[in-house]
């Protein structure tokens, strides 16, 4: 039976997105800022089907069972539907405010008759002379099978008349690197009109012996859920080129959602459900444009009004960290923790550079998921493999939509010299791990650092991650067993200090929030602290809910999917889940258990979605040191204080604080980094 403080998880995300397309609408974020969340909000969408919805179309036929909500495939397809086609509609309405605002500062998309006549004629000779040459026109017919449309890219679809009275219908990509998106009309560019709207303005040129009876735009999102493990079976097949030829079928899944711009007769819509194979429920109108990506663009234009941004912030110097020292020096008298993207990731380029070249380290070893597109960290190890170091990396080359940045950058590292591996059979590895191994005067030393996010100088800039950076021999020796069993292509059996998936996490955490239990039991204050990006994993959600309902206190910050009901009477009742969707995106996992003095606090790359916890590799570290324990302990705090951006989930609810006190927690952090530096 279902339990009513389960929440279903697909749902759960489509709240999740309508929270960041509130903040679109949110007119206390500067306007430019607010484009931005709302292109956000389309490309999120545009995964969750890509990926999601096609995982649910692909079990359709498989016999997979209910989930922990009772809901079955088709039921949670149809669901989905209807929930984004309100979504659809309330993108639609935002899309609008946003653009009557810019109007103020001369933003204008305008149609071809709001144009005046000197400017129709230059639109018609840029269509002549910048667009129709490069322009690929298909009429559907007997002879002429319908094209293969590509994923995320607009179509002009054309209602024809023949002269015989027939109806036929014409497709023009109007996706092109050739000929801009935004065509402006003002010195300025802020007038302009969509390169597709032109091409769709001047089908009668394009369609010159036919009678064009409708027309309109449409954009296709195709299922991108390869299984790139499924595919790779040969066991003496090479693993790089296998993932390479894997990607290649990505862009050629079937299709699981068109949107369609305009007014499309319903034969038409009909006829192109028949093609694509889709339902009626699949397709959804949209008043604004297909992809909204080219508000990046006109954010450009508006650079020169800085009210319309956030005030400019600079990932600051961190207090723990002396720049005239070395890093390994300072590591091994203490632990440093880096806060992103309030402080910098150069401390820790430091540390791997420093690394490369410091005669007395033997190895570096390292674990890489996402890297940016000129990765400082690539160039440090090949540098260290130059030199003559070991260097050990473990490259995911199913992250997934870094695959092919993955499969260039270990090309990059083998031809260095470092030995590139490639990860475990159908368990992917997630754990942000470096291992970097000294040989010290009398003994052998290790320098640790282990993360909540990516090694990428781009995201850390944005993203809100720790990284911990110590001289912790248990935590060395610990981390070196990690990354010595993934090696031989296993997963680590048993930790003592480092709770590590798929066979050391679930199971610890499970444990340790029994203790929190028996504390209460004893009489004794019990208390559980988490930050996370979403929660799904069952047997945690169903062990909280047992241990909320003994009285131990429970606070947890979950940005996206939140499987369990906050606030259930009998049930929930002492649990709070708040979500804070705001400038940065929030990455950083945070465990802690029990309450100060006495209190367990781990930082890790897990999230407690059983993908994470029993089908991953992850890795979540204690936090020894008593100043790091009490920073973590109050970052936590100060987001329960925020009612700016922090939104209360209660019973499945999201709803904003009444913003008594104005503390924006983001704002709060970057506003200490940047007084941490000034005293």
């Amino acid at each position: 039976m279902e339990k009513q403080y389960y929440e279903n998880r697909e749902l759960s995300w489509l709240k999740f997105n309508k929270r960041v397309l509130e903040e679109a609408e949110d007119e206390k974020n500067p306007l430019c800022e607010r484009l931005s969340f709302a292109s956000i909000f389309q490309s999120n969408l545009d995964e969750f089907y890509m990926v999601r919805v096609g995982t649910l179309h692909d079990q359709l036929d498989s016999g997979v069972r209910e989930n922990k909500t009772g809901m079955n495939c088709q039921e949670q397809l149809n669901a989905i539907s209807k929930e984004v086609q309100s979504l659809m509609e309330y993108k639609d309405k935002v899309y609008r405010n946003l653009m009557s605002e810019l109007e103020a500062y001369g933003v204008k998309n305008l149609k071809f008759n709001e144009f005046s006549k000197e400017e129709q004629e230059e639109l018609r000779k840029y269509f002549v002379q910048e667009i129709k040459p490069f322009l690929s026109p298909q009429i559907v017919g007997k002879r002429q099978p319908f094209p293969f449309l590509k994923n995320q890219e607009i179509y002009a679809v054309v209602e024809l008349n023949t002269k015989g009275n027939n109806t036929k219908i014409g497709i023009i990509p109007c996706t092109n690197s050739v000929f801009k998106r935004m065509i402006p009309v003002s010195p300025d560019g802020l007038r302009f009109m969509l390169s597709e709207e032109v091409i769709l303005h001047f089908v009668d040129e394009i369609f010159d012996r036919y009678s064009v009876k409708s027309k309109s735009l449409i954009r296709i999102i195709r299922n991108a859920d390869i299984d790139v493990d499924e595919a790779l079976s040969d066991e003496e097949q090479d693993y790089r080129k296998a993932v390479e030829e894997v990607l290649k079928t990505r862009k050629k899944l079937c299709p699981l959602r068109m949107d369609y711009s305009r007014v499309m007769d319903d034969s038409i819509i009909n006829k192109m459900c028949d093609y694509l194979a889709l339902t009626k429920k699949q397709v959804f109108h949209s008043e604004a444009p297909l992809n909204l990506s080219y508000l990046f663009q006109l954010q450009s234009l508006l650079r020169e009004h800085k009210e319309l941004f956030y005030e400019r912030r600079i990932p600051q110097k961190s207090p723990m960290v002396s720049e005239e020292r070395s890093m390994i020096d300072q590591i091994k008298e203490k632990d440093i923790l880096l806060s992103y993207p309030y402080e910098s990731m150069k401390p820790f380029l430091r540390l791997l550079n420093e690394a490369a070249v410091d005669p007395a380290v033997v190895s570096i070893k390292m674990t890489l998921y996402r890297l940016a597109n000129n990765s400082k960290v690539v160039e440090a190890l090949m540098e260290a493999a130059e030199n003559g170091k070991e260097v050990v990396v473990l490259v995911e080359l199913r992250a997934r939509f870094d695959e092919e940045n993955n499969i260039h950058w270990s090309k990059q590292l083998e031809d260095a010299g470092c030995r590139v591996i490639y990860g475990l059979n159908h368990i992917k590895v997630h754990s942000k791990l470096c291992l970097i191994t000294r040989k010290g005067e009398n003994q052998i030393e290790y320098i640790t650092q282990i993360g909540t996010g990516n090694y990428n100088e781009k995201t850390s800039k944005i993203y809100t991650d720790y990284s911990l950076m110590t001289s912790s021999v248990d935590i060395g020796m610990e981390a070196g067993k990690v990354l010595n069993y993934l090696s031989m292509g296993k997963t680590t059996p048993e930790t003592s200090c480092l709770l590590v998936a798929p066979n050391c996490l679930q199971n610890k955490i499970v444990e340790t929030i029994e203790d929190e239990i028996t504390k209460v039991k004893e009489g004794k204050e019990g208390y559980i602290g988490l930050k996370i990006n979403s929660l799904t994993d069952k047997v945690l959600i169903d062990k909280l809910v047992e241990a909320g309902k003994c009285g131990v206190k429970i606070q947890m910050v979950v940005r996206g999917i939140c499987c369990l009901k906050a606030g259930v009477e009998g049930e929930t009742d002492n649990i709070e889940v708040i979500s804070i969707v705001g400038r940065f995106l929030e990455h950083s996992r945070i465990y802690i258990f029990g309450t100060y003095p006495d209190s367990k606090v781990y930082i890790a790359s897990a999230d407690f979605m059983t993908r994470n916890t029993v089908k991953r590799v992850e890795v979540a570290v204690p936090i020894y040191a008593d100043n790091l324990k009490k920073k973590i302990i109050e970052d936590l705090s100060i987001f329960f204080r925020d009612d700016v951006k922090a939104r209360v989930q209660k019973n499945g609810v999201y709803t904003k604080k009444s913003g008594e006190t104005g503390l924006n927690a983001q704002e709060y952090f970057y506003a200490r980094a940047y007084e941490s530096v000034e005293q």
